[in-house]
């Protein structure tokens, strides 16, 4: 498992460890392992690095650190920008490209006290056309995607966390591909401003090594310059929500479960089974019509995604082919000219059939405070032309609810993820659920 720095607090104020010495261990790993995984696609100076974490440690021993992240390395998804190194979005047309400022985010974490260590790999504009990066537990695998870099790079120990980006599966999928906490929050949760994912559904999130760790960066982030604009952004304390056991939790299938790799099914029911003797009551679409509806409503979660995003797409794909065609993926191409066939009429339909989906959903509140299901059918997929079929990560974004990826299973020896789904602005009780569920489990 990678390294957590929240684990590390104590060691930096005792003076055991430090945050120029936990960079110094996650600068060797990059320089074994970057070679093969290729999880940057531009490195930050490293001699600036070194002088912020000797800041960094300087605090802490004076008892004074900014933040909880004071020193904590970082890797930052390339569609999100950093005034100090390029930002590519995984597309010929913005080779070299630099934004004249930092992103709400980085900028937070800067001021926190937190270290870019580098831009991270994403797929084509955070869509499906693939980056090179390879999956640190297998480099003949994918990673996942769009957030290819970031949950590599943090499953490689190269950073402690990942910024990145959902508007499908892009967070929680690679995250159960590489074996790391994955978070998607309530949408609008964290401020996206700098951020050219921007759809609907988009939302920023954190891949970590761990769930303290996750808590603090996206707090460090929201105490600083909020949600989207006009939203609460993320609600919940300064310190990482203390474990609560759930009494009930709805295992929800979702369109994945037919897809889903024999030996990963039986994994969960098998920590499904653990929970229950535990005291959780496990409930099901056989047990409450409530249910069942939303597991019929979001059945078509991923057809209704796809045809939402590429509408929102028009723009700026209009633009892009008319600059240079030959320089987008034949996919985004294709997208483009999906919605050539397209009006904003269609499109309307799209969002109320979603609000329908979402007013389903929400009723389950009443019936348990969390959903579990996988985060991916099984191990990531052998081979980089494709990230992996998102059909058990695309409810929870079509949803805009809070989901966390829990890398609690095993299987083939490779990791597999367990998805926790909570509520809208229900982010704090979703982590308080998630910490009792990986204490069981783990």
């Amino acid at each position: 498992m990678p390294e957590s720095f929240a684990a590390a607090n104590a060691a930096f104020q005792s003076g055991k460890d430090s945050p120029r010495d936990f960079l110094e261990r996650r600068l060797a790993a990059i320089d074994a392992r970057e070679g093969e995984v290729l999880a940057f696609t531009a490195r930050s100076d490293v001699a600036q690095a070194r002088k912020l974490a000797d800041d960094a440690s300087a605090r802490w021993r004076r008892g004074a650190p900014l933040s909880p992240v004071d020193g904590m390395p970082f890797g930052v998804k390339d569609v999100i920008e950093t005034i100090d190194l390029p930002t590519q979005m995984g597309s010929p047309l913005y080779a070299g490209w630099r934004g004249d400022k930092d992103s709400a985010s980085v900028k937070a974490l800067r001021e926190a006290g937190a270290i870019v260590v580098g831009k991270t790999v994403t797929t084509e504009f955070a869509a499906s056309h693939p980056g090179p990066t390879r999956n640190p537990h297998d480099l003949t695998r994918t990673p996942g995607g769009s957030s290819s870099g970031s949950a590599a790079g943090v499953a490689a120990d190269f950073f402690t966390m990942g910024l990145g980006t959902q508007v499908v599966g892009s967070i929680v999928r690679p995250a159960s591909f590489c074996g790391v906490v994955g978070f998607k929050p309530t949408f609008g949760g964290l401020n996206r401003g700098g951020s050219h994912d921007y759809m609907s559904q988009s939302a920023q999130g954190v891949l970590a090594a761990s769930l303290d760790d996750t808590w603090l960066s996206a707090y460090a982030i929201v105490s600083r310059v909020g949600g989207d604009p006009g939203l609460e952004g993320l609600i919940g304390p300064a310190s990482v929500p203390a474990a609560s056991a759930p009494a009930s939790l709805i295992l929800l299938e979702t369109p994945g479960w037919a897809k889903a790799n024999e030996n990963a099914r039986n994994a969960l029911l098998v920590a499904v089974e653990t929970l229950k003797k535990s005291g959780v009551k496990i409930l099901t679409r056989r047990d409450r019509p409530e249910i069942q509806e939303v597991e019929q409503a979001i059945h078509r979660a991923l057809p209704l995604t796809r045809d939402i995003n590429a509408w929102e797409s028009r723009w700026p794909l209009n633009t892009y082919m008319e600059r240079d065609a030959s320089k987008l993926s034949e996919s985004m191409r294709a997208r483009f000219h999906e919605t050539e066939h397209m009006s904003v009429e269609d499109y309307r339909l799209m969002l109320a059939e979603r609000r329908r989906i979402r007013a389903a959903f929400a009723k389950l509140a009443a019936i348990a405070p969390a959903c579990i299901t996988l985060s991916a059918t099984g191990p990531a997929p052998v081979g980089l032309s494709s990230t992996g079929d998102p059909a058990f990560v695309v409810p929870g974004s079509m949803l805009g609810v809070p989901a966390l990826n829990l890398p609690l299973l095993r299987v083939d020896h490779l990791p597999v993820g367990i998805q926790l789904m909570g509520y809208e602005q229900a982010d704090a009780d979703l982590f308080a659920r998630a910490a009792w569920v990986t204490s069981r489990l783990s």
